[in-house]
């Protein structure tokens, strides 16, 4: 099940980044989803409370946003949500020379963490390389 290697990644991603606040626990995490990732949201509630059990991160709430597929036309500079399944041919010239701009996203975009953080680390903060 692809879910659950998704809900595994993003509890270990998680988990990391709350070891390295010394956060006593998760309230939430927020998770950006794209429409032509192949991931079904309900499968993903269910696969991420299985990996949440036994971690810093159960109890947690996931909230998923889906974001929608969107494709340019490289010859015409067109932008169109490509729907599912995805539309590729650009609906203002008629060429296949698009690019996917957005939808196969699967981003941590923010964590709200329970109680209080060491060294006064925000309670909310996104997850990003930096952090």
């Amino acid at each position: 099940m692809h879910e659950m290697s998704v809900a595994l990644a993003v509890v270990d991603q998680v988990e990391t980044a709350a070891r390295g606040r010394r956060a006593p626990g998760v309230r939430s995490i927020h998770l950006d989803v794209g429409e032509l990732a192949g991931v079904v949201a309900e499968s993903l509630a269910f696969c991420f409370e299985l990996a949440c059990a036994g971690t810093v991160v159960e109890g947690a709430e996931l909230i998923t946003r889906t974001v929608p597929g969107t494709a340019r036309c490289a010859p015409c500079a067109a932008d169109w949500d490509v729907g599912m399944p995805p539309g590729l041919l650009c609906p203002r010239c008629g060429t296949a020379a698009v690019e996917l701009v957005s939808g196969r996203e699967l981003l941590i975009r923010e964590v709200r963490w329970a109680g209080p953080t060491a060294a006064g680390a925000p309670r909310r903060q996104p997850i990003t390389e930096e952090n």
